[in-house]
């Protein structure tokens, strides 16, 4: 393989330590505690995994954490009480209503219900609005993390060709609007592929950076590629696997194996971007609570 590893899990762990020196070294003294929570709807095995592991990283960076667990049947007329009285909460600067919803609710209701200050996942429209025109607001977790996650490796992406597999309003399209940003970090030439694109291939082979977040198992191949070339995996998917424990194995929407032979630089599956997106919303509860206390940080 010759292609560099971006590792996630080591990069995101660097940003929750500094994290915890914040907390420990500028609200602690004052008695204040930076807290999240997470609403959690129906039985969903991902979903609760993910939950968790969004607790137990907020735990350990000292920010208080609840988890709301909520059956199936939870009406949307209930959820959005709930996150009401949560928006008036002040013991709880972020809130997050994990996804995916039960069918029978309808998620942009649910975004529009959080207060945008306590919103550190960045969905309501109010926070995608400021993110279009260049505001400061808060920015969905995963898209910041794979910027913040090139640029501790040094990548510069002004004037860089990126291509985004995906349009999702979690991935695709906030990740286009922060790339194309005018700013040190950022200012790319951006092009979004998704499922009605005639050629893909015609786009990312002219690519200096490909970012696949469509949710597609091993979708990226060499082929599509050139030489040298940067690659941004955003795919979780669950696959069969029978010589696993569990039965099933994890892999993203690259082909890891025969794209890191050609690639320069690439991210795993798992160990990559997942990491990135649970320390950023760590990174988003620590920039809310910042401002309901009134507290000046340098993250």
């Amino acid at each position: 393989m010759k292609a560099k590893i971006l590792d996630g899990k080591s990069v995101a762990s660097k940003i929750r330590n500094r994290i915890k020196e914040i907390i420990e070294k500028d609200f602690k003294p004052k008695n204040f505690q930076p807290g999240l929570v997470a609403i959690i709807v129906g039985e969903n095995p991902a979903s609760k995994i993910y939950v968790s592991s969004k607790a137990k990283a907020c735990n350990e960076a000292g920010i208080l954490s609840k988890v709301i667990e909520l059956p199936e049947s939870t009406s949307q007329h209930e959820l959005i009480k709930i996150i009401k009285q949560l928006n008036v909460d002040p013991k709880f600067q972020g809130i997050l209503v994990q996804q995916p919803l039960p069918h029978h609710i309808n998620q942009e209701s649910i975004n529009e219900t959080i207060n945008p200050e306590k919103d550190v996942d960045g969905f309501h429209p109010m926070n995608m609005g400021k993110l279009l025109l260049g505001e400061s607001g808060f920015i969905p977790c995963t898209p910041l993390g794979i910027v913040k996650l090139l640029n501790e490796y040094g990548i510069k992406l002004k004037g860089m060709d990126i291509v985004v597999i995906g349009r999702s309003n979690i991935v695709g399209k906030p990740l286009a609007a922060l790339l194309m940003q005018k700013n040190e970090s950022t200012n790319a030439t951006v092009t979004i592929c998704h499922s009605a694109t005639k050629d893909i291939e015609k786009y990312t082979k002219d690519a200096d950076i490909v970012i696949a977040a469509l949710g597609k198992p091993e979708f990226l191949n060499s082929k599509m590629i050139r030489e040298n070339s940067i690659i941004v995996d955003v795919g979780i998917n669950r696959v069969e696997d029978v010589n696993s424990q569990k039965g099933y194995k994890i892999i993203g929407d690259v082909k890891f194996d025969e794209v890191a032979e050609k690639a320069a630089y690439i991210t795993p599956v798992p160990g990559g971007i997942g990491p990135m997106t649970i320390s950023m919303l760590l990174y988003n509860t620590l920039i809310a609570s910042s401002k309901f206390y009134g507290i000046d940080i340098n993250v």
